[in-house]
């Protein structure tokens, strides 16, 4: 794994932490409203084991060559672009312009936070 860059496998673990992290968030409200809601803390716990098992190390690995600025503005760049699939495709919400807007915002932080 040495070969591949290191904001590419930072990213790549961000990816996939956020992917356990927008279920242990949200996925709840889909699957288990109708339980009480310690159950549903009790399985989002569960889920965000892993996505902390996998943003630990993305952070840790990104933060020898990223700033602690860099990395947030990735994750939230990531999260973003994790969470309006997940709104559409699994909760079945409507697409949004303020999706775009959003995104556009981050375009801008992503701009002021890496230019040199």
């Amino acid at each position: 794994m040495d070969t591949i860059p290191v904001v590419s496998r930072t990213a790549l673990l961000l990816v996939l932490s956020n992917i356990f992290m927008t279920f242990a968030w949200y996925g709840h409200l889909k699957n288990l409203q109708h339980t009480k809601w310690y159950i549903a803390a009790i399985a989002s716990w569960s889920i965000a084991l892993f996505e902390y098992l996998l943003q630990v190390p993305a952070n840790r690995i990104g933060y020898t060559q990223l700033s602690v600025a860099q990395l947030k503005i990735m994750q939230e760049v990531i999260t973003l672009s994790v969470f309006v699939p997940f709104s559409i495709f699994y909760m079945h919400q409507s697409l949004k312009m303020d999706y775009l807007w959003a995104g556009l915002c981050l375009v801008g932080a992503v701009y002021f936070i890496f230019r040199a």
